[in-house]
């Protein structure tokens, strides 16, 4: 049984980041962000919410009859 092997790719050096911008209406800002680039989405125009600690408070009622 043979088995094949893919040869590694030579090393290629990568050029510059591409450039991504803001797709919210009338705001063309760059985007440098990981997660902005990602969503393609400025911080301020992302409708979900950004959190930068891993835990947050959220504000609940009560479950009656606890």
């Amino acid at each position: 049984m043979a088995t094949n092997r893919q040869e590694a790719l030579p090393e290629v050096e990568s050029g510059p980041r591409r450039r991504v911008w803001c797709k919210a209406p009338g705001c063309r800002i760059e985007l440098t962000d990981p997660i902005s680039r990602m969503r393609g989405l400025g911080p301020e125009h992302d409708p979900e919410p950004r959190h930068t600690s891993a835990r947050f408070d959220i504000d609940q009622d009560a479950i009656p009859g606890l």
